[in-house]
């Protein structure tokens, strides 16, 4: 990463430019929080379920290892802990907006996508004979042989909502992105081989399947549903990094597209106009990034005699 100082950035001094700039996004948020709410609200489709079904859906009711209020802040404050952290460090304050607002993007259109599958799909949670007989006495309906339950109600709504994993694809929206985040930081791929670096990387993707893993120990969904919250919580987090940061192994994953694309505005105004920024940092970057690229363009001819002598030989 370039050794430049961002002290010119703040929260004080860019703030209120940075967040107006994405005002639109902000209330996009506020509409996901409302949809978010509503799903939970809804009741769940109640898929029909036989007698031959409740075989597999008597496991017992257990306590949840990982509490629901425990999935926000791994999901969240975590991340947003080392966000602050790095802000404090190098103080681009696009990079902390920008690294806030992708994380809730990710963490809420993963919610919304998942409690929208799990209202229309309704599949039953592997405890469902027990929250829909809590007495162990089954009742099902003479004609269609569908269960009739007589549990409590919000009970046996929860037990409608097995797929997908919420705690799952949470935690994996919300430390993927943390993943991504990270790896791009501490230039993960940088062809230096540094094994250590992975490790950091890998910590928080271990966190999430751990959570995801413990919704099946305690009999909460089944494997598929903890493999499908998993696999939508990463691809949502991909999908909301790439738009507020390049990907990690290129030349400039350090840093925001917003933060770059105002060093390049800036480079056509002249210093005493008022920008913060100094002119000698706009140089330091774009000379670093341009020898960056010149130095792995020959490093990748360097390294390959053979496709050059091929090239050579087919006139190209």
């Amino acid at each position: 990463m370039p050794e430049i100082q961002l002290g010119a950035h703040t929260v004080r001094s860019h703030g209120v430019k940075v967040a107006r700039t994405h005002m639109h996004d902000w209330i996009i948020l506020l509409l996901l929080i409302v949809i978010e709410v509503i799903l939970n609200v809804i009741e769940p489709f109640h898929r029909f379920v036989g007698v031959d079904m409740m075989t597999d859906l008597k496991y017992p009711m257990k306590d949840n290892t990982v509490p629901f209020w425990a999935v926000p802040m791994l999901a969240i404050m975590l991340p947003v802990f080392v966000i602050l952290v790095y802000y404090f460090i190098r103080k681009d304050v696009y990079d902390l907006h920008h690294a806030i607002l992708g994380l809730l993007f990710s963490v809420l259109i993963t919610g919304v996508i998942t409690d929208a599958i799990k209202d229309a799909v309704g599949r039953p949670r592997p405890d469902f004979f027990w929250r829909c007989f809590p007495d162990g006495k089954r009742v099902f309906d003479p004609v269609t042989k569908d269960v009739m339950c007589t549990g409590i109600k919000s009970v046996i709504k929860e037990g409608h909502k097995s797929f997908p994993s919420g705690h799952t694809s949470w935690s994996f929206a919300g430390l993927g992105f943390l993943a991504l985040y990270l790896s791009g930081k501490i230039r993960v791929f940088d062809r230096q081989g540094h094994v250590a670096k992975l490790c950091i990387v890998f910590l928080p993707l271990l966190i999430a399947a751990l959570v995801g893993i413990s919704r099946v120990d305690d009999y909460w969904h089944h494997w598929q549903d903890v493999f499908a919250g998993g696999l939508l919580g990463l691809t949502v987090s991909s999908f909301c990094y790439l738009q507020f940061f390049p990907a990690p192994y290129e030349v400039d994953g350090w840093g925001a597209h917003a933060y770059f694309q105002m060093l390049a505005e800036s480079r056509n105004v002249n210093p005493s106009n008022g920008s913060n920024v100094q002119q000698a940092e706009l140089e330091s970057v774009y000379v670093d990034s341009q020898h960056c690229r010149e130095l792995s363009r020959v490093n990748t001819h360097d390294s390959s005699p053979i496709l050059e002598g091929t090239n050579g030989r087919m006139g190209y």
